[in-house]
């Protein structure tokens, strides 16, 4: 049986419609449904069609994907004001230091004792280390929170992104020397990252920077809302062709229109949120209809071990970097729940082991499939848990009403 792109759309539409009417009756945010929905649509579609061709369909809408990001990343970026990240202090960098390290360490030490090999357990350690924002985010968004808490999670998880790209980066470059046996030349990896970091803040910064002049004088919102997402795509665009990270140069972009212009920034909010649904409803449908149910089986042992030890590393490390970073008590006690979602940012370096370690076999499982599927499997899981924890933190703080 055929089907196409379109159908799948109208499909996944309809859908969302119900999702909207069905998730507040259940409490439960609406992301954690789209991610369930996401999965019964591979259950159901795939098999009907054959995997091969509903794989080649998730691929054709790739650039929903770039394009939710981008959504995540200008949110993100808005409400990055200087006066809010002096508010909130060090302990930002303190939180995003803890619960990405301590979050490596942890899972490479689980998955070193249970036998496997230590490019294989310092992989799964860097994908373990990212934070997507996505869903977080998404939480934040529906149920409008606002405060000291929800401030300090749009912070850690925008960081979040340039610590895991790091780790990532150092730990891959070590896993293949691992494999091939041939030195590995540390400090030129370290400034490969920072050069990369640095690419994609300076992209972000001279884009919103530009922006920000051209709309200075503009009051017809119809000519910034296409000159917004003409920006968007530039920056998008730059980032894919550099190979730096999307999310970072996109968050930079945002938080440079929010400490140039209260009114700019008012205006391309109201804009972006026209898209918010749609695109963010769609990227965690995906997200949930990458999951081959048919794999759970495989990696179900190690992925348990990989969920349970990547939520205690967050949990701990986020609340311990917290405390030395002497944060306040309700940032203290809470953030570490806030940023167990991995969809998104790790799916991404998932796929990018998958790419470059195909071939190299661990357990007699290929290392790139075995990565990619554990991935898949926990991701199911985090982006069901996570935002109901999210929600639960928030509401602890009473930063939203129940």
């Amino acid at each position: 049986m055929e089907l196409n792109t379109l159908l799948v759309l109208a499909f996944i539409f309809f859908v969302t419609s119900i999702n909207k009417i069905i998730s507040p009756k259940f409490k439960t945010p609406e992301v954690t449904g789209y991610v369930i929905l996401g999965v019964l649509l591979s259950a159901l579609v795939s098999p009907l069609i054959g995997k091969e061709h509903f794989d080649k369909i998730l691929d054709s809408v790739e650039i929903v994907s770039s394009i939710a990001l981008a959504i995540i990343g200008f949110s993100i970026g808005v409400e990055l004001k200087i006066s809010t990240l002096k508010k909130l202090g060090i302990s930002i960098f303190y939180i995003v230091i803890f619960e990405t390290g301590f979050t490596f360490l942890v899972v490479f030490l689980a998955v070193k004792l249970l036998g496997y090999e230590i490019y294989t357990a310092l992989l799964l350690g860097a994908v373990a280390a990212a934070t997507a924002p996505g869903a977080t985010v998404a939480v934040i968004r529906q149920y409008k929170a606002k405060g000291n808490l929800t401030s300090a999670i749009l912070a850690v998880v925008g960081i979040d992104d340039a610590a895991a790209l790091m780790i990532y980066v150092i730990a891959s470059s070590f896993a293949k020397s691992f494999i091939s046996g041939k030195h590995v030349e540390v400090l030129s990896v370290i400034i490969s990252v920072i050069i990369s970091i640095s690419l994609a803040i300076i992209i972000g910064l001279l884009c919103g920077f530009i922006y920000s002049y051209l709309m200075k004088k503009i009051r017809n919102n119809d000519l910034i809302e296409v000159v917004l997402i003409g920006f968007i795509f530039l920056v998008l665009g730059l980032s894919e062709e550099l190979h730096i990270s999307e999310l970072l140069a996109i968050m930079t972009f945002g938080a440079t229109i929010a400490n140039l212009s209260q009114v700019t920034t008012k205006k391309s909010e109201t804009i972006v949120e026209k898209f918010n649904l749609v695109f963010l409803a769609m990227f965690f449908i995906f997200g949930g209809a990458h999951l081959d149910l048919g794999v759970i089986n495989s990696v179900l042992v190690i992925g348990i071990v990989f969920f349970f030890m990547r939520s205690f590393g967050k949990i701990v490390g986020a609340t311990l970097g917290a405390t030395l970073g002497r944060a306040p008590k309700n940032i203290r006690n809470n953030i570490g729940f806030t940023l167990l979602p991995q969809v998104g940012v790790a799916l991404a370096l998932a796929i990018a082991i998958k790419k470059e370690f195909t071939g190299v076999m661990t357990h007699n499982f290929d290392l790139g499939t075995f990565v990619f599927n554990i991935l898949l499997f926990t991701t199911l899981i985090t982006e069901v848990v996570g935002p109901i924890l999210t929600k639960k933190a928030l509401i602890r703080v009473n930063e939203i009403k129940e």
